[in-house]
């Protein structure tokens, strides 16, 4: 996937601007000779990266031509964000943490790019950077491989009561005499209902169809391609009808005004009783206290989470004391080779930005 991305960024590298800006091949080609006399004092931008765990591949490509400024602290220190932030050309948004009004007042006029290294980008003010015209990037895709595989695993460990079955191995009750002991849910000939069905839904669907499914069922707002369908025997329905056909349902929606609270104690009613609820979209998107009282009643099988509300949660949270649910924090991403491909998209689309040139994942 990353190929794909550096493989487009080859189609302008080498090429001139015909404004007289500076091209980018001048940012990925270290050792140029005509790189070296445009940039008089040797590095021609200043470049803010948030974090202190940013994969040294995004890193070692910024450095080759830009002034590299980092936050140290961590958690990250607001205070120390804002200070740093002062004066940069571009940022490369390596965390979380709130990008908004005042860190782009803290910033400066003269900011002209900033990536996220994110898919989501929930925690961005979008209209206020986009009012003040600054080219904003993010990392969708390259995560879609990491993120699909947690999904699955999540969908499996739901249905078949891992972390049910793991208490009962610490509390030194084994009860396999029973035949019926930890039954679950199978996979094969079932109906998986997205929430959402872009790459990452996609991608969770073909990995699926390897557990011999039935068919696919999604909710979005557009359909997508006939030739999706095809592939996937999936079809276009609307959120009622996902909900009572669906034996698992998957959320694989970006946060909005729309979907946030959607799943809540209306939808779960809604849902069948063997149903499993799978989320690695994002947490506020379900009512979780609908959801714990969902669970606690048996009104839904299980649950696998990869996502809550708040993040992180309290390690007393009541949704915590739950046999049928599974919870992770937040780490459907949390590769190495994913992160070091969502850092370098992110270093790419900063270059891009400080020169005009159009950034390969723009977030608008």
């Amino acid at each position: 996937m990353l190929n794909r991305f550096i493989g487009l960024s080859t189609n302008i590298v080498g090429r001139s601007s015909r404004s007289g800006i500076l091209p980018v091949a001048s940012f990925l080609k270290a050792g140029n000779q005509n790189q070296n006399k445009t940039m008089s004092t040797g590095k021609a931008f200043k470049v803010l990266v948030t974090h202190p765990e940013v994969p040294q591949e995004g890193i070692d490509l910024l450095k080759q031509n830009c002034e590299i400024i980092q936050v140290q602290s961590l958690p990250i220190n607001r205070a120390e964000l804002l200070e740093k932030i002062r004066g940069v050309d571009g940022i490369l948004w390596g965390g979380h943490e709130a990008l908004n009004a005042e860190a782009l007042d803290a910033a400066g006029p003269q900011l002209k790019s900033i990536s996220t290294m994110s898919a989501g980008i929930d925690y961005v003010d979008v209209p206020e950077v986009k009012k003040r015209k600054i080219p904003l990037g993010h990392t969708p895709t390259v995560l879609n491989t990491a993120v699909a595989d947690l999904a699955v695993g999540l969908l499996i460990a739901a249905s078949r009561r891992f972390h049910e079955g793991r208490k009962k191995i610490d509390n030194d009750q084994w009860e396999n005499y029973h035949l019926n002991w930890l039954l679950g849910q199978d996979i094969r000939d079932s109906t998986v209902g997205f929430y959402g069905f872009g790459g990452i839904g996609q991608a969770i669907a073909k990995r699926l169809s390897g557990f011999d499914i039935d068919r696919v069922l999604y909710t979005t707002r557009r359909r997508v391609a006939k030739e999706i369908e095809e592939e996937f025997n999936a079809k276009k329905v609307d959120f009622d009808t996902l909900l009572a056909q669906s034996d698992f349902i998957v959320i694989a929606s970006p946060l909005t005004k729309d979907t946030q609270g959607v799943f809540n104690a209306t939808a779960f009613n809604k849902m069948k009783e063997t149903a499993v609820l799978v989320n690695i979209g994002r947490g506020k998107i379900v009512n979780q206290d609908d959801l714990y009282e969902a669970l606690k009643s048996n009104r839904i099988f299980s649950a696998g989470l990869d996502v809550t509300d708040p993040e992180p949660l309290s390690p007393k949270d009541k949704l915590l004391t739950l046999d049928n649910v599974v919870v992770l924090p937040h780490i459907g991403s949390a590769t190495k080779r994913t992160r070091a491909e969502m850092a370098t998209i992110a270093a790419h689309n900063v270059l891009r930005g400080l020169v005009g040139e159009p950034m390969l994942s723009p977030a608008y």
